[in-house]
């Protein structure tokens, strides 16, 4: 079950060790900013300008703290978070877990497809149905026949698209000293569409896709580095890994908020209905060249459509690992699909199901907000599970979560858990 990272093995011994010690933080961060994310991001600052940036302040200590969590266990324990729910714990929390993080996943799969199709409209005016059906079989096509990590590294550079959020933040006028200010301190305001943007940042953010995916990508790590006879990645280097990644996730999500905060909302732009709605953000960027808005969503559908192909898999992967766990099945990207059928069969039905959502009709761009709504309260009781396995000492030896790390995932649970119950509360006021 063993894969080959983004670089190759024999690539990753010759490398310098800052580049050996980068791996499954770095691509967990990565994939953190998908469709989804970039429409939440970017509806949070175009209908409440600087307001919430000091939520992306709060989340990535939180984020890193839990993705920690994650990874440490599947390096000590050599298994992924289902796996090790289905030796320690009762069956019951076993297949809630497993069931809430395919049902999350496959909702927001559904929506990162409905927001590709619409991404590729801005370039090719082509019926969504038509894009969103050949861009699900081409992923899945990729996935199944070319593995997953030998093509993301190249999609990679599709990615990249968004630095033009940065750019164009550093180009327009920006209060500097107001942004700032924002960025620390809280401003609270009791609508339900204000907790329900905060809930949608939170559960972009701290996913719970991402934590069955780095448990199970560390389980890799350690097995090939067994294999190979080459020591293994110590816990500084997965924290390190894992702060790193994080730290680069929550750049690009400060700049994307930022930016439509300057672009949009202080244009009197305050909600995002559509994809070109989103892509008039980076219009600054390119206003001297003819035709900028035409550019703009060039750029934007590159950016949505090259992270919705890193990220769809991701979401996809981390539910097949689930079941696959849950079920004693043989599991790994690097396997082929005849070596793991069910692992391979929950990652097909999980993106196929999530296409099928798109044809009832799914608003785009809401459909990626309330997608992003359901991780938020769905990764609630999966921190507690978290919590609950890295404290265990039977499960973690002397590595079990400390003072610091119980604390800080702790303040995770807490936090996300008041702000779903916020949210809740503006429905019964």
């Amino acid at each position: 079950m063993v894969h080959k990272s983004p670089r190759t093995f024999d690539e990753r011994k010759q490398h310098p060790r800052w580049m050996r010690v980068l791996g499954p933080g770095l691509i967990t961060g990565a994939a953190d900013d998908d469709p989804s994310g970039i429409a939440t991001y970017s509806q949070a600052g175009a209908a409440f300008g600087y307001g919430q940036l000091w939520t992306l302040t709060l989340c990535l200590p939180l984020m890193i703290a839990v993705q920690e969590a994650c990874a440490r266990i599947g390096s000590v324990t050599g298994h992924g978070l289902a796996r090790v729910t289905r030796d320690h714990y009762p069956r019951g929390v076993l297949y809630g877990a497993v069931g809430l993080v395919v049902v999350a996943n496959t909702l927001n799969i559904g929506a990162d497809i409905a927001a590709v199709g619409s991404a590729i409209e801005l370039m090719i005016p082509v019926p969504a149905v038509l894009t969103q059906t050949l861009f699900t079989i081409g992923v899945l096509a990729l996935e199944i026949l070319v593995g997953y990590h030998r093509y993301a590294k190249f999609l990679k550079v599709l990615a990249l698209a968004l630095l033009a959020y940065v750019a164009t933040a550093l180009i327009v006028a920006e209060p500097w000293g107001e942004i700032f200010r924002a960025t620390v301190i809280p401003q609270l305001q009791n609508t339900r569409e204000y907790w329900y943007v905060i809930v949608g940042i939170l559960g972009t953010t701290i996913s719970p896709y991402m934590f069955f995916w780095q448990a199970a990508e560390e389980v890799e790590e350690r097995q090939y580095a067994t294999r190979e006879h080459i020591a293994r990645r110590t816990i500084t280097e997965i924290r390190t890994d894992t702060a790193s990644g994080m730290l680069v996730s929550q750049v690009g999500s400060w700049f994307m908020m930022l930016t439509t905060a300057t672009v949009l909302h202080a244009n009197g732009v305050t909600n995002i209905a559509t994809s070109s709605d989103a892509a008039a953000a980076l219009e600054p960027l390119v206003h001297t060249f003819p035709n900028s808005g035409e550019l703009a969503k060039i750029i934007f559908a590159i950016g949505v459509i090259g992270m919705g192909m890193l990220g769809i898999p991701v979401l996809a992967g981390s539910a097949s690992y689930a079941v696959a766990e849950a079920f004693k099945w043989p599991e790994g990207l690097e396997k082929k699909a005849q070596e793991a059928r069910g692992f391979y069969g929950v990652m097909v039905a999980s993106t196929v199901i999530g296409l099928l959502m798109t044809f009832i009709g799914i608003d785009p761009m809401q459909g990626l907000i309330l997608a992003a709504v359901v991780n938020g309260i769905v990764a609630v009781p999966l921190i507690f599970l978290i919590i609950t396995v890295s404290r265990n000492k039977k499960i973690m030896r002397r590595f079990r979560s400390g003072p610091l790390s119980t604390a800080m995932l702790v303040t995770a649970f807490v936090v996300m858990l008041t702000c779903a119950c916020a949210l809740l509360q503006t429905f019964f006021r």
